[in-house]
């Protein structure tokens, strides 16, 4: 799956401050150099006191798992038309993933998973702070440890437990449709084909990925003169965010008459934007589009009568 675009993913912090932030850290009683592979205790177990988290992937799992009084501050993007759980983070303080900053606020725990950049979660660990990196992953098993895992960093095993045996409940109760040829658009003029993330969501919708190329491409315009699929699923068209520059493949006629005549699923781009328990939102979205269009044909599959 293609993640939101690169200027949100690297968060940068200037070399020179880190240097002074951290010797005025040290000096500050800081606590010395954690060996590598050891986890810095905080609060004993209990619930972390004091949460940040530093990018919209790692604000999803806080936002939903962390006790509310306990965020100090999410990222700016927190509240973006991108971020799944946008609604919950308002009213809550947002910061830049600068070093200086995360200091003065003294979290108990940082959770990330690009925020900031490689050299944050080093400088962080050598402060004393520990730092839940969010893991990213191609399947649905990496969506249970990402909750799993964040859960059991923000003292609240739980609820993650509550919260994967939902995500399994609501995948297995899906109604698939009846294997429908669908075309993945993005904004940016791309589509996926087998092995991605969003492939594997599709075929669980029980749509057949019209894209038949792996790995992130080009949208296939010269097939797609000859020959289309039953339905379009897109995601991110309705953000605020300049995802489709004039020159996109998503601009040509062909696609937007595509768009236009063809049913579409038009996803919650929060839903894919990240590797987290919310993917089961898009499809059921998905073979809910699939389904209303054999509904209307009734060219329904006997073992898949609804």
């Amino acid at each position: 799956m293609a993640r939101h675009g690169d200027r949100h993913w690297w968060g940068y912090v200037r070399p020179s401050k880190l240097v002074l932030v951290f010797c005025l850290s040290v000096a500050a009683g800081c606590s010395s150099p954690q060996p590598q592979g050891a986890v810095a205790p905080y609060n004993q177990g209990k619930a972390p006191l004091r949460v940040v988290s530093l990018d919209f992937c790692a604000d999803q799992f806080v936002i939903k798992l962390a006790n509310r009084a306990s965020i100090v501050a999410v990222s700016p993007d927190a509240t973006r038309d991108f971020s799944f759980m946008r609604a919950e983070a308002k009213g809550l303080r947002q910061v830049r993933p600068d070093a200086e900053t995360i200091l003065a606020l003294k979290p108990d725990v940082v959770v990330r998973s690009y925020g900031g950049g490689p050299q944050m979660v080093p400088f962080l660990e050598r402060a004393g702070i520990k730092v839940h990196q969010i893991g990213w992953g191609e399947d649905f098993t990496a969506v249970r440890t990402n909750v799993r895992e964040a859960a059991e960093a923000l003292g609240q095993p739980a609820r993650g437990e509550a919260l994967v045996a939902d995500f399994d409940r609501r995948l297995t109760s899906l109604k698939p449709a009846p294997q429908v040829s669908a075309l993945y658009v993005t904004p940016g003029g791309v589509t996926t084909g087998p092995g991605s993330l969003v492939d594997r969501m599709m075929v669980k919708a029980g749509l057949v990925n019209f894209q038949t190329q792996k790995g992130w491409n080009p949208l296939p315009l010269e097939r797609l003169a000859t020959e289309q699929p039953a339905m379009v699923v897109t995601a991110f068209f309705t953000a605020q965010s300049p995802h489709q520059d004039y020159w996109s493949q998503a601009r040509h006629p062909l696609v937007r008459q595509m768009l236009t005549d063809l049913p579409v699923a038009r996803l919650d781009g929060g839903a894919t934007a990240c590797n987290g328990w919310f993917m089961v939102d898009a499809m059921e979205a998905m073979a809910a589009t699939g389904r209303s269009i054999h509904a209307k044909t009734g060219a329904w599959p006997k073992d898949l009568q609804p």
